[in-house]
């Protein structure tokens, strides 16, 4: 089983600061979503993993040691842009790449033909590249990345251009790869894919990871807040300390109320709501990816 860590990577272009001491690890059998807006340096961590780009300082490791081109020749790696030959038909392309990578003619053939069918290509294996579809096109490259059961996976936006049905087959194929034991980095933009399928989630932003963690451990605020539905205004909510009223709003009978309140377990906003009235409803108001990508970022870029 792997570990894939960076450390402290810094590059320069010019003078633009793409990395400022970039650092993360994912372990066997995990999914890290990589996310940070186009330009914050999502791509050059992943090209310097792989040795595409040399950093100015920083290590890549592997199992805790720097990584050889041996380790490099086991990842499956996705580029954004797409690195494919175009006029060379499909199943002849995945063949090669696999006996590139050190499979037998024969074991390449049929990692060819058996993931090309896993991924909803199959029936276009003797058609150029370049007359497939986006989609499908981005079918062959992941195609290209796992054909050689790689012990590591590295995709840069590999949901780019997929329709809903190759997005669930995508998804389904780093799940697997995950439960295998694989280690999975993919960047994307599509956000509540990306709470969906990782187990922990990495921030960049202007060159610096400005939070690591699982969903759980990000959604951690010492400022959280509480959904209440209930029959009654928001009277009650001035007998509460260091609380305020973020949102309310009229419902059937009753008031929809966001309450922010500074630490605790909600335990006393609902008992100080009970006291005025009925509650039908009361839970924690948890931030989705989106928001919690808004805030770090936002927080970073103000600091």
């Amino acid at each position: 089983m792997v570990t894939l860590a960076v450390e402290n990577l810094y590059r320069t272009f010019g003078k633009t600061k793409a990395l400022d001491g970039v650092t993360f690890e994912v372990n066997s059998g995990e999914i890290f979503g990589f996310v940070g807006s186009n330009g914050a340096g999502k791509t050059t961590t992943m090209r310097i993993i792989m040795g595409v780009l040399a950093p100015d300082s920083g290590s890549v490791l592997w199992d805790g040691k720097p990584i050889t081109h041996q380790e490099r020749s086991h990842i499956g790696y996705m580029p954004e842009e797409r690195g494919l030959y175009p006029k060379m038909h499909v199943g002849a392309q995945l063949t090669y790449l696999a006996r590139l990578q050190g499979l037998s003619p024969a074991a390449a053939k049929k990692a060819a033909h058996d993931w090309a069918d896993r991924l909803g290509i199959g029936s276009r294996m003797k058609d150029e590249v370049q007359k497939l579809s986006l989609g499908n096109q981005q079918r062959v490259q992941l195609a290209a990345a796992l054909v050689a059961s790689p012990q590591a996976l590295i995709l840069d936006e590999p949901f780019s251009g997929l329709d809903p049905v190759a997005v669930e087959v995508m998804s389904s194929v780093l799940q697997e790869r995950a439960a295998a034991g694989v280690p999975v980095i993919f960047s994307s933009h599509q956000l509540d894919l990306v709470e969906r399928i990782s187990n922990r989630v990495g921030i960049i932003s202007a060159g610096r990871m400005v939070a690591v963690g699982t969903i759980e451990q990000l959604r951690a605020t010492d400022r959280p807040q509480w959904t209440l539905d209930g029959a009654h205004h928001t009277h009650w909510a001035s007998r509460l300390p260091n609380a305020k009223v973020i949102a309310t709003g009229p419902t059937a009978g009753g008031f929809h109320t966001i309450i922010e309140t500074q630490g605790g377990d909600g335990q006393e906003v609902l008992a100080a709501a009970l006291t005025a009235g009925p509650v039908r409803e009361f839970s924690q108001n948890k931030p989705h990816l989106t928001d919690l990508y808004r805030h770090v970022v936002q927080t970073d870029t103000n600091s």
